[in-house]
């Protein structure tokens, strides 16, 4: 099992910065990809960005290359996404997710086994 637990949410104007950090603990080897992913207003779940642990290979949403920043801190133990640049738009729940795949898809949101509890980002 993996345990997920995200932070960093919160309210800012456009044209902000947010960082959001996920920490993981358990069996994180057998889970490499990890994903953050939001569920706009309304609207589905959606891929952001997404980072193998094992190759530290990135993939991005078109949406937010540029402007979002995936990273992986090896000593917290944590994943993390730094938002520049932000929009309305972007405003909605961030959940992180680790998965096992070939690629880190993240069009492949049923691939991503554990989900944590989600934290809010609001720009206005």
């Amino acid at each position: 099992h993996v345990q997920l637990v995200e932070s960093g949410g919160g309210s800012v104007q456009a044209g902000g910065s947010l960082r959001l950090s996920c920490k993981a603990s358990g069996e994180t080897y057998s889970y490499p990809c990890v994903g953050w992913f939001r569920q706009l207003l309304g609207n589905h779940r959606e891929g952001v960005a997404a980072i193998d642990a094992g190759n530290r290979i990135t993939y991005y949403n078109d949406s937010v290359k540029d402007r979002f920043t995936i990273s992986q801190d090896i000593s917290m133990h944590t994943i993390d996404l730094q938002m520049d640049s932000l929009k309305p738009e972007d405003t909605g729940m961030y959940f992180c997710a680790a998965g096992r795949m070939y690629a880190c898809r993240l069009d492949r949101i049923s691939d991503y086994t554990y989900w944590g509890q989600g934290t809010q980002v609001t720009v206005s």
